[in-house]
């Protein structure tokens, strides 16, 4: 077998005269499935009598979202062999996305807790270190069969190759067979302090964001991928930090991007083309998978070749409708009573 590639065209952006005019028919994403541990909205864990066991991972969150939206899509990646394993498992099938899996014996299914605090605050941690999917390989993605032809949009974000140095080295090789089979690719930055500790992220997040055809950042992310010699005046509104962020990226090379400024909106750029959201107001209960939520609903409005407008539209109700629920994805999957209809709505759009 041979080693982890780097991703095929790294060093060089996609352009539109090779790439940009394919279309999105299915999604396949590859990461970690986590079982998350939560109590009550206002009960802290020390405290609690009941927890609830539920299913996260960011891979996880986005194609649950773009399932319920309709979209063909895969999950893959390395479980467990135990019985939190079989959970995530099962919930991504019953929600409607295809399974790929590669079974480990010997390691357990990686959590996420939620730890609601004395103020009203999520504190969120992870126990992932030694997990199955931390574990994934680039023989693991060769052995999951995965469709990789033309019409596929392969997406990957930074938590997994943040996980282990093989984990890394998968995400690089899956993302290099994306390109040789003719793949399209998406990459979420979706940087974790914690995960990668002291290990510096600037490049491994550079490498994969240069082989994608798609780059979604948030504005505190995007001096990762165009060096810290970009600042955005934290007195400016969040709407003009998303919009100057964008423009960076672009001005980098990258002929389409996606740039969320939290509560305020986001900024999205393809092909010359430009639009802004603002973000939709909803009671907020947990925000933790707001942003695979956004992502994916994205993603959905571009596999219904909608505008770019129409898209991001849809990726602000996915996030919003995300906010209202504990749960890491339950809520994504109900728009109903956030804002109007997705693809027609009359929410606020500067193209």
């Amino acid at each position: 077998m041979t080693g982890p590639e780097q991703p095929t065209g790294a060093g060089r952006r996609p352009g539109p005269g090779d790439r940009a005019g394919r279309v999105v028919d299915r999604v396949v994403t590859v990461g970690e499935g986590l079982a998350v541990f939560r109590s009550a909205p206002d009960e802290q864990l020390w405290r609690a009598d009941r927890v609830t066991v539920g299913t996260g991972g960011a891979e996880a969150n986005v194609a649950m979202t773009l399932a319920h939206l309709g979209v063909p899509v895969v999950w893959a990646g390395r479980v467990a062999a135990d019985s939190l394993a079989r959970r995530v498992t099962r919930e991504l099938r019953a929600e409607g996305v295809g399974v790929r899996t590669v079974v480990d014996p010997d390691r357990p299914t990686g959590l996420l807790v939620k730890d609601v605090g004395a103020d009203g605050r999520t504190a969120v941690s992870y126990h992932r270190a030694g997990s199955a999917g931390s574990a994934l390989t680039v023989a693991d993605v060769d052995a999951l069969g995965l469709d990789l032809a033309p019409g596929t949009l392969v997406h990957v974000t930074g938590i997994t190759g943040s996980l282990s140095t093989s984990a890394a080295d998968a995400v690089r090789h899956l993302v290099g067979r994306a390109r040789e089979s003719g793949a399209l690719v998406s990459f979420d930055v979706n940087h974790r302090p914690r995960l990668w500790g002291d290990r510096p992220a600037h490049e491994p997040h550079r490498a994969l964001a240069a082989a994608a055809d798609l780059v979604v950042a948030s504005v505190d992310e995007v001096p990762f991928l165009v060096g810290t010699s970009f600042e955005v005046d934290p007195r400016a509104p969040g709407l003009e930090q998303a919009e100057l962020a964008a423009d960076a990226l672009t001005g980098a090379g990258h002929e389409h991007v996606v740039v969320t400024a939290g509560s305020a909106g986001a900024a999205a750029r393809h092909d010359g083309r430009r639009a802004t959201v603002a973000a939709h107001e909803v009671r907020v209960v947990d925000t933790v998978g707001a942003g695979d939520a956004f992502v994916g609903g994205y993603l959905a409005g571009w596999s219904r070749r909608t505008d770019l407008a129409a898209r991001l539209r849809l990726a602000s109700l996915s996030g919003a409708a995300a906010c209202r629920h504990a749960g890491d994805w339950e809520g994504a999957v109900d728009l109903d009573g956030v804002g109007a209809d997705p693809l027609t709505g009359g929410d606020p759009v500067d193209r």
